[in-house]
């Protein structure tokens, strides 16, 4: 909302006199005559008068001057962001035939308005998204069963090298890493036909169908979307305004490589299959959630092999070899999208027939007041608050003619004058530089506010001329709406179903003037521009659209050089942001790849071009306490115990207290006293001494004394009396224990760590070979 003043007292003359005349039966039951020519009553009206004349005064101070000096200083107000997200297309009862969809389509989610950003053909064909996965845990028994069952085909029967491995579809929570939970290093998608086109089809019928959607699909672009696991993630702005996203390598696509006849050769040494790539135009999907655009090629490059022995599908480079029956006679062809080895690549989900959408409204030609001509004038659009970058403001003069588009500014002051004036410091005969634009606003995108010049700095709308505007508004925070939420639009051909795979992300309200005049001072300090180490702080935690919890700002540091103290990398800032809430990892919050991405969008244009800055989550080091107490006689055991524990969660949190998350006791047997904790969590490079910890403990109510406090960072170690902590390592509590009496050994908390996952396939130096599930 836009800067508004606030009444102190708003009561009228009428309203003072009625509430006096109230009053008298309580004060002065004897006075019963209230007629408007009782002296009483007029003494009352004359001072409801003089009250009302105070408050008309009062109305006008402190807080009107205070926001006047808010709008003459000019600092707006930070504006709401609309939401992003991914949505699917399904044309599963529509006609066979691709239809594109426009750029700018409106699809809903409730009463909210989302668009998608760029048009899409969708495909009249079904696909699935599948893996190979190594089997780890084979045993002899499985392997000699493959063996023997590949010896007719395979000559010698299967390598020592060769790998089992399961087909599985791209779903999950955790997704799948390409680089090191595949055999391949990539993501197969088979496109089949809807089984509509096909039903009750056998034999040649079966086969004319097949290519009637081949035709349908050839030499049109296929969108695919994809969502990257955006866990420990981590950002880099260069010197000169360069970011590590910019050298990322893209996805790889491509098609079997089929012959003309469609038969791969008799001898058994050439039956290996060839793959052609495709063309693939997108952004990074390995970095944030987008789609990329496939050409497919024409119709006779549709196709796949026809005799393959049952044995040798999915065997080697050909694609996986399905189980279901029905949708394999449907496939048309795979395409493979793989990665470079060593990529970081892990994927949560991936389908055809996406495109990106933006929550957002679009207002065409609405009508602003006529220009009157006078300086300075000001026009407020009627939906509020404006996606900055989105106005477009054209005016047509009133004795007619064509209108012209004026452009926004981002200082009146910038803006050349209505009429060209000779600079006079210049010399005689030297040229005049070339006059700046005139045709000029300034957009307050917060309030909806447009400004325009005073004639001299900035054109003024001439008498009478007529202004119409073109916008973008959003429902900020509202429109990060859960996945599922967008179901349809008013504009969808018949036949067409839509929906989001993945809740959608980045709106946020705009900023209000209460928060606004928190920043006040801070930003006369810095003015918007990111210095020093108070600087950088302070810009952080502005950024829109992202709840952070805790920035710690290490001014000359730089993470690539390893561990290393402030002042070792001149010219570097390491930002360390904590998000106030994970739902994954409650107790030790991590930033994603979208958390980043947001906060270093929100930094680069007020960074100076030659620093850099390096944006990093916390590395948690896990650590385990074992406590042993004595409990005073009148206290409850499991309520002193509990309550050792929070005070030794709470001293270690990396969060400030206000912002802890995590599961409350059912009784609040513990408050921590916050003179008592980190004002923010946790200090970095501040050592953990079991003796500080120990002092916890003693101060929390009920227990007598403290027999022992271990102290474990590292699994299958002894008791430690201090951990160091360095960089950006912040602790984690793996394991606690509080006994009364004396402390269980420490290194009975500490489970194996067996985490791990399959090794690197690397290059295809095996055999891989596919494993049919039992059934019974």
């Amino acid at each position: 909302m836009p800067i508004t003043v606030p009444a102190i007292d708003a009561r009228s003359y009428q309203q003072l006199r009625d509430e006096g005349l109230r009053r008298i039966p309580v004060h002065n039951p004897e006075w019963t005559n209230f007629n408007a020519s009782d002296p009483g009553v007029t003494l009352v009206e004359v001072f409801a008068f003089l009250t009302e004349s105070l408050l008309y005064r009062a109305n006008q101070i402190p807080e009107r001057n205070r926001l006047k000096f808010l709008q003459l200083l000019g600092l707006p107000l930070t504006p709401a962001s609309a939401a992003q997200g991914l949505v699917q297309f399904n044309n599963q009862r529509g006609p066979l035939a691709t239809t594109t969809l426009p750029s700018g389509l409106v699809l809903n989610a409730g009463a909210l308005m989302f668009r998608i950003e760029h048009g899409l053909d969708v495909l009249p064909v079904e696909a699935r998204v599948c893996f190979k996965r190594e089997v780890t845990d084979a045993g002899a028994e499985l392997r000699a069963y493959y063996d023997q069952l590949y010896a007719s085909f395979l000559q010698p029967p299967l390598p020592a090298g060769a790998r089992l491995y399961q087909v599985l579809p791209l779903t999950g929570d955790a997704g799948v890493d390409l680089a090191t939970e595949t055999v391949d290093q990539a993501f197969w998608v088979a496109l089949a036909a809807r089984p509509g086109d096909v039903a009750g089809l056998s034999g040649q019928a079966l086969a004319d169908a097949l290519d009637a959607v081949r035709s349908q699909i050839a030499n049109k672009t296929l969108t695919l979307g994809i969502v990257p696991w955006l866990q420990d993630a981590r950002r880099e702005l260069r010197p000169g305004g360069a970011t590590d996203a910019e050298t990322r390598p893209a996805l790889a696509c491509d098609i079997p490589l089929v012959p003309a006849d469609g038969k791969l050769p008799s001898d058994p040494a050439a039956r290996l299959p060839r793959y052609r790539p495709l063309p693939v135009i997108g952004g990074d999907v390995l970095a944030r959630p987008g789609t990329l655009q496939v050409l497919l090629p024409d119709k006779a490059a549709l196709r796949l092999w026809t005799n393959l022995d049952p044995l040798e599908a999915g065997v080697g480079d050909f694609p996986p070899a399905l189980e279901d029956s029905p949708f394999e006679g449907r496939i048309l062809t795979w395409l493979r999208f793989s990665v470079p080895a060593g990529t970081p690549s892990r994927l949560l989900w991936a389908g055809i027939n996406s495109a990106d959408v933006a929550q957002r409204e679009r207002i065409s030609a609405e009508r602003l007041p006529a220009g009157n001509g006078t300086p300075d004038q000001q026009a407020t659009l009627a939906r509020r608050p404006v996606l900055a970058g989105t106005v477009r403001l054209f005016v047509t003069p009133a004795e007619g003619g064509a209108a012209r588009e004026w452009l926004a500014i981002a200082d009146l002051m910038a803006a050349g004058a209505e009429v060209p004036v000779p600079d006079p410091r210049l010399p005689p005969g030297a040229q005049q530089p070339a006059p700046a634009n005139p045709c000029v606003f300034q957009l307050d995108a917060e309030a909806g506010l447009l400004r325009f010049g005073d004639g001299a700095h900035g054109a003024r709308p001439p008498l009478g001329a007529r202004l119409a505007v073109d916008y973008q508004t959003s429902s900020g925070r509202a429109g990060n709406v859960n996945a599922g939420a967008i179901t349809g639009g008013p504009t969808l051909p018949p036949g067409f179903k839509v929906s989001n795979p993945v809740a959608s992300w980045g709106g946020a309200d705009a900023e209000s003037v209460a928060e606004g005049e928190k920043q006040v001072q801070r930003w006369l300090q810095h003015r918007d521009r990111a210095v020093s180490a108070e600087d950088f702080g302070a810009i952080v935690w502005r950024t829109p659209g992202v709840e952070i919890g805790r920035v710690d700002v290490v001014p000359a540091s730089s993470p690539e050089l390893g561990v290393n103290d402030p002042g070792d990398a001149a010219g570097a800032v390491t930002l360390m942001l904590v998000p106030r809430n994970d739902p994954g990892q409650p107790d030790a919050p991590r930033p994603d790849r979208l958390f980043l991405d947001t906060v270093c969008a929100w930094i680069e244009p007020r960074r100076l071009v030659t620093t850099e800055v390096f944006l990093r989550g916390p590395s948690y080091l896990p650590i385990w306490l074992s406590v042993g107490i004595d409990v005073a006689g009148e206290r409850s055991v499991a309520e002193v115990r509990q309550a050792v524990e929070a005070a030794l969660r709470a001293a270690l949190a990396v969060l400030p207290a206000a912002g802890q998350a995590g599961v409350a006791p059912l009784l609040p047997v513990f408050q921590p006293d916050p003179a008592a904790l980190p004002p923010s969590g946790w200090p970095l490079r501040k050592p953990i001494v079991a003796l500080e910890l120990a002092a916890v403990v003693a101060r929390v109510s009920g227990v007598t004394a403290v027999r022992e406090l271990q102290l474990a960072g590292a699994a299958d170690t002894s008791a430690q009396t201090a951990l160091a902590l360095r960089g950006l390592q912040l602790p984690r509590i793996a394991g606690i224990s509080v006994s009364v009496g004396p402390a269980q050994p420490v290194i009975s908390l500490q489970g194996v760590d067996g985490a791990g996952g399959p090794a690197s396939g690397g290059t295809l130096g095996f055999v891989p070979v596919p494993v049919l599930p039992d059934h019974c």
